[in-house]
């Protein structure tokens, strides 16, 4: 299945109406005088993936988008907004992050930056602090990080647990996310627990059932750390197995400090992501390719631990979808921003600008298995971000410059 940016029947593609000129009464707001919108609909403007229309106009009404086309030929609306020629994108999908969690890793990120290596069991440092929070500080820190990141132009994002590890810290923490958005992922099986360090079997146990029944209420899927000092291909299995028969759909923490049986498992049990996709295969790249799973890739991890960087460039040209998302966590990627791990994927990954803003929008929401975001076309949620530049091309030309200047969320300006 080809559906990288280079194709047009990508997973986040909608059976919505798509026409530029679809007919409009009097709706309530158009954004026009924008310099370059993209769409993320082939069919629209230059018929590239990112569906570019030069000298454009958006009209949103209520939460969704009505109307794309040129900017002179915008209907009449009650309400009319310049854009003042700068570039419009659809709000970044970060479809991959930990951010119902207390204190930090300062010292771990200053010893790795001084010569140590990154390993898996920094989480443990990071369980004992969640543990020991009340619930008002992890919704404190959760909302702090989720403000941060809307001001850099996401509108639509992932969280996990994973930092609890007993059954009332995992429940707590999606009790927590789930207050701020829908897409909540149960990751009791993050590492095993530090109490259940001599006897594994019986942490996937807890994870495979009482902490399972206590999580799935609050989420919609389920994750697992498949990797050496976490969890083997076997235990990844009987974790994703147990989710999907309480109707939770998996995503895999996939092949990202070594190569594994991450990437074949995502894609045997119809996981919606594999996410890091390091350490590949031939085998694994084809795999994903001929998949729906989604090769999910996190290039502030590999910054931030000095690891190599995944290629994305063998993903696209095999015909692999690939969505670019952040990994907010306190240990191995603490950044919120996707702009950032957008100039990191055009320099450091092989990504196209083109590319790296189609993975982190449309690419995250096939991610998610959502078609409602990610791109901007009529019946689509008007979630949107105005940048001061006249392209998106700015966000890798111009790194760590604040270019997100408007966020639009459910039709709303937010910021």
């Amino acid at each position: 299945m080809n559906t990288g940016p280079a194709a047009t029947n990508n997973p986040a593609a909608s059976s919505a109406p798509t026409s530029a000129n679809s007919a409009v009464a009097k709706p309530a707001t158009a954004i026009v005088n924008i310099a370059s919108l993209v769409t993320n609909d082939p069919s629209l403007g230059d018929h590239t993936p990112l569906g570019l229309i030069q000298d454009a106009a958006v009209v949103i009404d209520g939460d969704r988008v009505v109307w794309v086309g040129e900017s002179s030929k915008a209907p009449a609306t009650d309400n009319r907004v310049d854009a003042g020629g700068r570039a419009v994108i659809p709000g970044f999908v970060d479809s991959h992050s930990h951010l119902v969690f207390a204190g930090d890793r300062t010292a771990e990120f200053n010893a790795r930056m001084s010569g140590e290596a990154y390993k898996a069991g920094g989480i443990r440092t990071t369980v004992a602090a969640t543990r020991a929070a009340s619930d008002e500080d992890l919704e404190r820190n959760l909302t702090r990080y989720l403000d941060e990141a809307l001001r850099q132009g996401t509108t639509t994002f992932e969280t996990k647990s994973g930092y609890g590890l007993t059954v009332e810290d995992e429940a707590r923490a999606l009790r927590i996310a789930a207050a701020h958005t829908d897409e909540v992922t149960y990751l009791g099986a993050h590492i095993v627990s530090p109490d259940y360090a001599d006897d594994p079997a019986a942490y996937v146990d807890l994870v495979t059932g009482e902490m399972l029944d206590a999580c799935a209420p609050y989420a919609r899927w389920i994750d697992v750390f498949c990797e050496k000092g976490a969890f083997d291909g076997d235990q990844a299995r009987a974790i994703l197995t147990a989710g999907k028969a309480k109707g939770l759909h998996p995503r895999v923490h996939a092949n990202q400090l070594t190569y594994g049986p991450g990437v074949q498992l995502a894609v045997e049990l119809d996981a919606a992501s594999a996410d890091h996709c390091t350490h590949l295969t031939d085998e694994d790249v084809d795999a994903l390719a001929n998949s729906s799973t989604v090769a999910t890739l996190l290039p502030g991890a590999e910054f931030s631990t000095r690891a190599q960087w995944p290629n994305a460039r063998r993903l696209l040209d095999a015909g692999a979808t690939v969505a670019l998302s952040t990994d907010c966590n306190p240990g191995s990627s603490f950044t919120s921003s996707v702009p950032f791990c957008i100039a990191l994927a055009v320099r450091d990954m092989g990504m196209t600008p083109n590319e790296a803003l189609w993975s982190a929008t449309a690419g995250g929401a096939a991610a998610l298995r959502r078609t409602d975001v990610g791109r901007l076309t009529p019946g689509a949620r008007a979630d949107l971000t105005v940048l001061d530049a006249p392209s998106h091309v700015h966000l890798a030309y111009r790194p760590g410059v604040p270019l997100v200047t408007e966020v639009w969320r459910k039709g709303v300006r937010v910021v």
